[in-house]
């Protein structure tokens, strides 16, 4: 490949890469923005209630195993009741219910909708851990003095926006957060320094004045769930023994506070950030992670209260045995203002937050002195506080957008000439004055409905313009990679009709920056309409006389259309059933059986499979083997069994290739080859031992911890560095296959090494089974010849895109992101680290990809083709996957959807992405590590033999420096 080819190639992959990285913010930009603005005038919650809340959050407490009866039945000699305490002051002196999350069901997103009454922008937990993208407002932060106590995850983020001075914090140290210790000692050292503080007060007196002071606040952080559960799972005896400690945490601290003040004027606040999946991960909309619960007790707050009827429970909560008692849910936000009503402070001026009282027709939380009068007052002021919220953005919306429409349910003109926002509070107000307590809580409720619409309404204001750029952008993108696949046209566009094409795309573009300028738009809707003006305009510059050229040069216009329509609709059928697999994991298995068996059937020549049973045979079995993985339970546990089983396999295919790929008998294996088993082997044995040390919770032997660190790292690094020669492209795939081998062994929970090895296998058997299908229809190029598109080489861009999906779900969730097992994590970092944990997730995730890589590159060269032909076929198919999952995205619904709408649209770009990754990895991992002139010589006529494959010799390199200069040039 000449110089230039090679700048042609870059030039599109890099586009390529470029555009749908930025193209991922797009989702956020139109579905999830910030919430999140300044200039809004705080509204007061009324004259408080209590003089203190202490507000207690069980990290990763799931609601269900909290509350139910015989929660833990499977532990030998559980309670009934896992956390008596708790359930008594439900019973007896408090209301409950459950505090619905949104997602991502993270701990920071969690933490500010309770305690600042907002919910993040999705993306926002990518931009900070424990610090803040933006500053908001708090219940924190309006307290006369917050005292916190927790992880250091947590309670950073709330100090650093809030007044200097006013907000508190003891934390432990991060190395405390160990998963292979018992984690109750980080819930235990929370309430140990509880009892301290109180006790200083005694010989402070500026301490004691501000724990005396009204509208304080304490947060107690108590990680050693979320902890827990990600070690041993929800449903362990470990979870159940920490609920324990937490329902003992609870009645300590109610016991300290009352010793301490000697009065009844706490409120106390039970509660979550989020759930716990059963497999011990979070952050997806799974309902056990969106459901938390939520325990109110102590001054201001009501009483049990009968259920009613209909009924509040639900089949969900049958299982707890509190159906006498009324069930309150409310969302996670609404914390904030409730918090905020029991203290008598101004509420958040971000939160979006419901008062639970708001509602007259469905009993709350609080039990006011005032009576009535009083939550009426609060729930105004509460609506007053969210339409400030509005009026902000609405004012900012208006002297930024050129012919803006405002929301009509509040910005129409009413009788007295005012916004009927405004006529709206007044008819609240004169409500309040004749002492209709009913109706203006009524009124009240209605009004927060309405505005919170209208704060919707403002945040998706640019949803419509921005789906159609992207839509158009995605399109542009597929016309403009067509373009390298077909030849230059005979005829190109004359130098005027350019011109007009160049100056109508300026034009566009002009028009577009000029309207955001105006509208102080986001830097990224410029880059969004950039994009597509380019893609569009090249394609009328090249692909539109191609499409000319073909049609003119059909003889039969019509059986051409038909054809061209017949392909087109079968690439999106392929297509939308990769959508579908999605969320239905058996068409994952269902495509296997279609590639392994439907396929040969239909579309292979009876001379191929007659000469070639035994490749036959080979394909079918390995499509079929491969495709039992998706249909295995996602939900597994720790088999160490499973785990050797699969390093035994590895090592069993890797004995096999050997014997394939080599030039001689078995007995002249090369010392790299015996040195990657040994690595294998090193591995297994470590992984037993930290296996076993760590179920036995010893703890992580450090000699353990160190040794597997320098065998994955130098095993992973040895197929690079190694200065072994390759004379086959199977014997390079083989020191791949084995050199991230061990990955799969020391980061593997369960079956994960059986499908590394079958899929490797079965990417091999698709070498074989191409080769010998194009060369028996005979329409491999020339080595003299550029090129040349054949329909064919579309089916073989899907399969492309089917294995790239299938090493990335073969063995996980495709449900969830979330859904990556953390247990093989702690055999190396046993601490809380959470961006280096996911960091080894990914490498998992990468090591299918690398072997796919090899294997697309040496079959693009065994089919006679230049580097990259097959990609760019499939580059110009990949975002029929992304669009559909695009305007899927969803805001609304079940926590559930929404986060399945997120995290299939991020999945399917990241994976089409590095599919471009792949191809460019292949080249070089093939091209420059194997010795030429023995490609395919007698190793592979070995190979064949022993398939009884019979097929011509071929050479890897045979496409040279002059196999792209016809199709690629004509674009640069």
């Amino acid at each position: 490949m000449t110089a230039s080819n090679h700048k042609n190639v870059l030039k599109l992959l890099t586009l390529g890469l470029i555009f749908h990285v930025v193209f991922i913010a797009s989702v956020f930009d139109c579905y999830f923005t910030s919430p999140v603005v300044h200039g809004m005038l705080p509204r007061r919650a009324g004259p408080g209630e209590a003089k203190r809340v202490v507000l207690i959050v069980g990290d990763g407490l799931r609601a269900d195993l909290l509350f139910s009866v015989n929660a833990f039945s499977f532990v030998p000699s559980s309670p009934k009741i896992v956390a008596p305490y708790l359930r008594d002051v439900i019973q007896t002196r408090g209301a409950f219910g459950l505090s619905h999350t949104r997602v991502p069901t993270e701990s920071r997103p969690g933490h500010v909708a309770i305690i600042g009454g907002m919910y993040e922008d999705v993306s926002a937990v990518t931009k900070g851990w424990k610090t803040n993208p933006v500053h908001f407002d708090s219940v924190f932060n309006q307290s006369s003095h917050t005292f916190s106590f927790g992880s250091p995850d947590i309670l950073p983020m709330f100090a650093q926006g809030a007044t200097p001075g006013k907000v508190d914090t003891w934390s432990y140290d991060e190395e405390d957060e160990d998963f292979t210790k018992d984690a109750t000692a980080l819930d235990t050292w929370v309430l140990d320094q509880l009892q301290t503080l109180f006790q200083n007060a005694s010989s402070n007196d500026l301490l004691d004045s501000e724990l005396r002071a009204d509208k304080v606040v304490f947060f107690l952080h108590l990680l050693g769930l979320d902890t827990t559960g990600h070690s041993y799972r929800p449903h362990s005896k470990e979870y159940m023994n920490n609920i324990q400690v937490v329902d003992s945490i609870v009645r300590q601290t109610e016991e300290l506070f009352s010793k301490f003040y000697n009065d009844e004027e706490t409120s106390f606040i039970f509660t979550a950030d989020h759930g716990m999946s059963e497999i011990g991960n979070h952050g997806d909309g799974d309902p056990d992670n969106t459901r938390t619960p939520l325990i109110a007790w102590g001054r201001g707050i009501r009483g049990p209260l009968p259920d009613i009827i209909p009924s509040s429970h639900d089949e969900y909560s049958r299982p707890w045995q509190l159906d006498d008692f009324l069930r309150r849910d409310v969302e996670q936000a609404d914390l904030a203002p409730l918090m905020a009503a029991l203290l008598g402070i101004n509420y958040p001026v971000n939160s979006v937050g419901i008062l639970p009282d708001a509602d007259p027709t469905r009993p709350g939380y609080l039990l006011p002195r005032e009576g009535e009068s009083a939550l009426v007052r609060l729930a105004l002021a509460n609506a007053e506080s969210i339409l400030e919220h509005y009026r902000v953005k609405h004012e900012s919306k208006a002297a930024q957008t050129i012919l803006y429409k405002g929301f009509a349910p509040l910005e129409e003109v009413s009788r007295d000439g005012k916004p009927s926002r405004v006529s709206w509070l007044s008819k609240i107000q004169r409500l309040i004055s004749d002492e209709r307590w009913f109706e203006a809580r009524r009124e009240t409720a209605e009004l927060i409905k309405v505005t919170l619409q209208g704060l919707r309404y403002l945040e998706t204001y640019n949803r419509v313009l921005i789906r159609i750029i992207v839509m158009i952008a995605y399109l542009g993108w597929s016309a403009y990679a067509s373009l390298s696949i077909f030849p230059p046209p005979a005829s190109l566009v004359s130098g005027r009709q350019r011109t007009t094409i160049r100056l109508a795309t300026a034009t566009i573009l002009a028009i577009f920056w000029a309207l955001f300028a105006a509208e102080r738009a986001p830097w990224t809707f410029y880059v969004y309409v950039t994009f597509p003006c380019y893609f569009w305009q090249q394609f009328a510059l090249h692909g539109v006389p191609i499409v000319v050229q073909q049609f003119k040069s059909s003889d039969r216009r019509g059986p051409f259309i038909g054809r061209v329509l017949f392909h087109l609709v079968i690439v999106v059928v392929v297509l939308q059933c990769m959508v579908a697999a999605y969320t239905h994991r058996s068409l994952w298995s269902i495509e296997f059986l279609v590639m392994g068996i439907l396929w040969p059937y239909a579309s292979w020549s009876s001379h191929v499979r007659s000469q070639h049973p035994r490749l036959l045979l080979s394909w079918m079995s390995s499509c079929v083997v491969t495709g039992i993985f998706p249909l295995l339970n996602v939900n597994k546990r720790e088999d160490l069994y499973m785990i050797m089983c699969g390093g035994a396999m590895i090592l069993a295919v890797g004995a096999g290739c050997t014997r394939l790929a080599s030039n001689g008998p078995l007995k002249t294996i090369k010392p790299s080859e015996i040195i990657q088993a040994s690595f294998i082997l090193l591995a297994m044995t470590i992984t037993a031992s930290s296996v076993k040390s760590l179920q036995a919770k010893q703890g992580l032997p450090i000699i353990n911890q160190t040794s597997a660190w320098v065998i994955l790292a130098v095993s992973s690094m040895y197929p690079f560095i190694s200065k072994a020669q390759h004379n086959t492209p199977t014997s390079r795939i083989l020191s791949l296959f084995l050199g991230f081998g061990v990955c799969f062994v020391i980061l593997s929970i369960s079956v994960e090494g059986l499908f590394y090895a079958a899929f490797t296998c079965n990417l091999l058997l698709w070498i074989e089974v191409e080769a010998t299908v194009r060369s028996n229809r005979a329409v491999t190029a020339s080595q003299n010849q550029g090129y040349e598109f054949h329909t064919d080489d579309i089916r073989i861009a899907l399969f492309f895109l089917f294995f790239v999906q299938v090493a990335f779900f073969g063995t996980g969730n495709v449900a969830s992101i979330s859904s990556f097992y953390l247990e093989p994590v702690y055999r190396l970092v046993p601490i809380f680290n959470p961006f280096l944990m996911a960091a080894l997730l990914i490498f998992k995730i990468v090591a299918p990809y690398v072997i796919l890589s090899a294997v697309f590159a040496t079959l693009n060269a065994r089919l006679h083709l230049p580097p990259f032909s097959l990609f760019l076929v499939a580059l110009t198919l990949t975002d029929g996957m992304t669009m559909t999952f695009f305007l899927n995205v969803t805001d609304t619904g079940s926590w559930l959807e929404i986060g399945q709408s997120i995290s299939f649209f991020c999945i399917t770009s990241l994976l089409l992405v590095w599919s471009a990754g792949i191809c460019t990895a292949g080249e070089y991992l093939i091209g420059r590590h194997v010795a030429v002139p023995q490609i395919y010589g007698q190793s592979q006529a070995r190979m064949s033999n022993m398939l009884m494959v019979q097929k011509p010799t071929r050479h890897l390199h045979c496409a040279t420096s002059h196999c792209m200069k016809s199709h690629l040039a004509h674009y640069s």
